[in-house]
């Protein structure tokens, strides 16, 4: 069986006290790695400050200068492993590489992570929902779906829909390693933690449903570029530009792509390409300290050719064009009496979310000392697209922390990297 080289991924310490680290991936190429690599480097909390992608379709070079932000210590190591589990496996007979996939049976032989139901209980307290989201993030669980409800007495039941990157939840000895921490990070207010197989039954009530409250969807599903800035942001549309051009290559659509960096940004452009099927031939990023960013990509379609067709042209534009302006949705709305904080972002096609939503809010939420009533966690279809829709009811005295727009702006500024 192939497996990735180790030496396929290569990460080099900053030269010197305060500079970037680099990332180089060389292995076969599949369309949409590109969006698997960044994925990965966003899961660790990395800022990708350049890039360079060069691929002749069939094997790819890939190089990221990367920075730490956020204050987390980066494991390295750890990095390294699930880079390498991106990569596509090869055959190293003989010295020589060779694909032990194709890309199409690459894409046949991703299947779905099997879904555990994590229940515990403990007494609640200020930050108790992002400090257990941060074990579990440290843990390298997937939180899927969540439903935290808080007692009139003030106990709190969680449960968690988690998957594990590592593959080994159903051990006793991952179990209880898990558990272990969540009460290292809980203290002696946790009464109970069970992990358990999710039935069938659960698992299809993580899918995608179309119902969604009319004034949520009008809220936060306004598929046009908006005219306004979003609260905090530091761009506006008139400096966004996204542009294709066809003459500068015989076999290559080249794109360029001017506007203001974010968390995440590489991965929104790569994920919007994998989901339209367009490979990255070559590639060329820079984000400058001040904000700004330029990406030029020379692409092609899955057969080969070139983005020729008008109405895709516009349609790929105008996407990207959303995707650096407003790739998430942030609102506070009233629920019955009470206040209801939304963000929602869309899931790529391989039906992956965005990594570290659930984080970054509840660390915002901390921050602000704003308490968390009721947490939920769904996916929606609005449109043509499916949406991850994070919920979270506010405590009735919420007011006396913050203003609804300080919520959004503090929620907006954390999930986006902005200072």
């Amino acid at each position: 069986m192939g497996v990735p080289c180790d030496d396929a991924v290569v990460i080099q310490a900053p030269e010197a006290a305060g500079g970037p680290s680099v990332i180089s991936v060389s292995c076969p190429d599949k369309t949409g790695l590109g969006c698997d690599f960044c994925r990965v480097i966003l899961f660790f909390g990395l800022s990708i400050l350049r890039g360079d992608v060069s691929t002749d379709g069939k094997w790819c070079y890939v190089v990221f200068w990367v920075e730490e932000r956020g204050g987390r210590p980066t494991p390295w190591g750890l990095l390294k492993k699930r880079l390498l589990a991106a990569c596509p496996a090869v055959s190293v007979a003989s010295g020589l590489h060779n694909f032990y996939y194709g890309p199409q049976e690459l894409m046949l032989a991703e299947r779905p992570p099997q879904v555990f139901l994590l229940k515990f209980s403990c007494y609640d307290r200020m930050g108790l929902l992002h400090d257990v989201t941060q074990v579990l993030c440290d843990l390298e669980l997937i939180i899927r779906r969540v439903k935290v409800s808080t007692t009139p007495d003030g106990r709190v039941m969680d449960l968690f829909f988690i998957s594990d990157t590592r593959e080994l939840l159903h051990t006793k000895g991952r179990k209880e390693e898990t558990c272990e921490q969540l009460r290292a990070a809980l203290g002696d207010s946790m009464t109970n933690c069970e992990i358990e197989p999710a039935n069938a039954q659960i698992v299809d009530c993580l899918q995608a449903s179309p119902f969604l409250a009319p004034a949520i969807t009008e809220e936060l599903f306004n598929l046009e570029l908006p005219e306004e800035s979003p609260v905090g942001s530091p761009s506006s549309p008139s400096n966004i530009s996204v542009k294709m051009d066809n003459s500068l290559s015989p076999s290559h659509t080249l794109i360029q792509i001017l506007g203001c960096d974010h968390k995440g940004l590489l991965y929104d452009i790569m994920r919007t390409l994998k989901d339209y099927n367009i490979q990255v031939s070559y590639g060329r990023v820079y984000a400058s300290r001040n904000g700004s960013c330029e990406i030029d990509l020379f692409v092609m379609q899955l057969d080969g050719k070139k983005i020729l067709d008008p109405n895709k042209q516009r349609a790929v534009c105008s996407r990207l064009r959303m995707e650096l302006f407003h790739p998430l949705r942030v609102a506070v709305m009233k629920r019955g009496p009470d206040k209801e904080l939304l963000v929602a972002n869309p899931v790529e096609l391989s039906g992956k979310g965005r990594p570290l939503v659930f984080y970054d809010i509840t660390l915002a939420l901390k921050i602000l000392e704003i308490r968390i009533f009721l947490a939920e966690i769904g996916r929606h279809v609005i449109g043509d697209r499916e949406w991850e829709v994070y919920r979270f009811l506010l405590s009735d005295d919420f007011e006396s922390c913050a203003s609804q727009d300080k919520i959004v702006e503090g929620v907006t500024k954390m999930l986006m990297g902005w200072e």
